[in-house]
């Protein structure tokens, strides 16, 4: 993140104008698109009136009531994430209706579907710029492959299959009652050669080779005492500390091509030549689309509370365009102090 942000348009503390040069490192100038999601309830309105003394008491509408998730993308240089180049306005942003009767949840599908469309975008928009995507710790955005390799629940020895198993989904979106399995891919030797998971030929063909095998492919059987007498895994996967080789999943656990496994977020990024940094977990103070989000919906609780779901959706969105690019620029300026006092080590309440 260093490196990047040598890189980076700079504000000025005072004026809140952009600087634009000179800079420490060489290289085209690099826009950092922070994405994040955040949801709007219908009922969420600050509710402060007035009442005269003998008036009856108004009944209020209990609950949150719609709600309306929406996702995007917000740069420090240039706001939300959009291009104006043709008659109608392009952008990243992704809205969902969530609940009973309405969408479901995005996905790791839709992760990636908007990410293809915000580099469309970026792109055509901003061609002469390098654009690095942040996003969150989340499970969501940390999903791999269903092939991908994977040291939880292997057999210690020779076993008929070990595949994952995973919900066929229907062409309306809804999980099938069936289900599929899927084999691993290659492991990899140090000097990158391919490792099959899996026997080609033979009595066992088709069957899963067992971790000792994986290992013993690997020299662990001449580098490890009692290699064959060590246990699958230690009890509930909690290691001991001050031990290398505890247990068979301990070590390959650790082996660089399980440890450095990379999520379909991360591989479909440099499939398109972008680069993706994944936030700390508990990183509010770091993306600063937080603060924006908290703006916005400081505007959007000013509105007349209704029940219409399109009136919903009109008011987060007239909230969202509502933010002026310099308040972004000053969230983006107090997340940045709070990565560089987490870089040299303070607390929370020190950094702030």
């Amino acid at each position: 993140m260093k490196e990047i942000l040598l890189r980076v348009w700079k504000q000025s503390s005072q004026l809140g104008e952009v600087e634009c040069g000179p800079f420490p490192a060489p290289g085209r100038r690099i826009i950092v698109w922070f994405h994040d999601e955040t949801i709007f309830y219908a009922h969420d309105m600050h509710c402060n009136p007035w009442h005269h003394k003998d008036a009856q008491a108004k009944p209020y509408t209990k609950g949150e009531g719609y709600s309306l998730m929406i996702a995007d993308f917000v740069s420090a240089d240039f706001g939300w994430l959009s291009s104006n180049l043709c008659s109608v306005k392009k952008t990243a942003q992704k809205i969902i209706r969530p609940g009973k009767g309405h969408d479901m949840y995005s996905n790791n599908d839709d992760i990636i579907d908007q990410f293809i469309k915000a580099v469309q975008i970026v792109k055509e928009a901003y061609p002469d710029f390098e654009h690095v995507f942040v996003y969150d710790n989340a499970t969501t955005h940390l999903k791999r492959f269903e092939d991908s390799i994977s040291a939880q629940k292997m057999p210690k020895g020779c076993k008929d299959i070990n595949r994952k198993c995973i919900h066929v989904i229907g062409k309306n979106g809804t999980l099938m009652s069936k289900k599929k399995t899927i084999p691993m891919a290659d492991a990899q030797f140090a000097d990158r050669r391919p490792q099959r998971l899996y026997y080609d030929d033979g009595s066992n063909q088709g069957k899963f080779n067992g971790m000792l095998q994986i290992l013993e492919e690997q020299g662990f059987h001449k580098k490890v005492a009692n290699f064959g007498k060590l246990n699958v895994e230690c009890k509930k996967f909690k290691c001991p500390e001050d031990k290398e080789n505890c247990c068979l999943c301990h070590i390959l656990y650790n082996q660089p091509d399980f440890a450095n496994g990379k999520s379909k977020l991360e591989i479909v990024l440099e499939q398109y030549g972008m680069q993706v940094l994944l936030l700390p977990k508990f990183h509010c103070e770091l993306n600063f689309i937080e603060q924006v989000w908290g703006y916005a919906k400081q505007v959007y609780q000013l509105n007349e509370e209704s029940l219409q779901e399109d009136v919903l959706e009109w008011n987060a969105l007239a909230a969202l365009d509502s933010l002026p690019l310099l308040s972004m620029q000053h969230f983006a300026n107090q997340a940045l102090q709070f990565m560089n006092a987490c870089d040299q080590g303070l607390t929370g309440a020190q950094a702030a």
